[in-house]
């Protein structure tokens, strides 16, 4: 898991009941776009599903799309089943429609990264980029 070596491999998933999924498909292209490996999970995936799907893919790292208000419970359960697994070394960014408000305690959880609406993909790419190497490299 993480290899530092070769392209950045993510998956983007949707955790949960959301529907909508027009905003996790718009940042997996932009991240396939800039050269990266991703892995669509689609729509209802449940946080097993999520970490399995990470794991079996060697991700680097996983990018979580929620609209649902979910998102105090969903992020926290992939960061816990990570840390089961041994797989901690898997970075956990996500974005949505999340409060600012909840936003600090989802990283003192152990979320790296969180991007609301308005947020650009270039910036998301650039983040992934500079955080998920940095991660990688460091073994941690």
């Amino acid at each position: 898991m993480g290899v530092a070596a070769g392209r950045i491999r993510v998956v983007v998933a949707k955790p949960g009941l959301d529907g909508h999924d027009r905003g996790a498909k718009v940042i997996a292209r932009a991240l396939r776009d800039a050269g990266m490996e991703v892995i669509y999970t689609g729509l209802h995936q449940t946080p097993e599903q999520i970490v399995d799907t990470a794991i079996q893919e060697d991700a680097d790292a996983i990018g979580l799309s929620i609209l649902s208000g979910a998102h105090n419970t969903l992020f926290p359960a992939v960061i816990a089943l990570l840390r089961e697994h041994s797989a901690d070394d898997i970075l956990v960014f996500g974005g949505g429609i999340i409060p600012e408000a909840d936003i600090p305690a989802l990283k003192e959880q152990g979320v790296a990264e969180i991007f609301t609406p308005g947020a650009t993909t270039q910036s998301i790419v650039e983040w992934v980029r500079g955080n998920v190497r940095q991660s990688a490299v460091s073994g941690g």
